[in-house]
């Protein structure tokens, strides 16, 4: 299992990071991802697979004024 943002979620190692916020709805350009405590830069959101283990965090950046 992976934890993401404090979930544990079933079925979703052998995903890149991309896979996981496409099918989540997060808009890539608006988040920062961070992958066992270091964040991930986003040029490899493509290239991580996320692994049984690991604990994601998707902050997602919302504008204000």
């Amino acid at each position: 299992m992976v934890k993401i943002n404090g979930e544990s979620i079933a079925n979703i190692d052998g995903k890149t990071v991309a896979e996981y916020l496409a099918e989540s709805g997060y808009d890539t350009k608006r988040v920062a991802v961070e992958l066992n405590g270091d964040i991930l830069p986003k040029v490899q959101y493509d290239s991580t697979i996320l692994q049984d283990g690991d604990i994601v965090e998707v902050v997602s950046f919302v504008g204000g004024g």
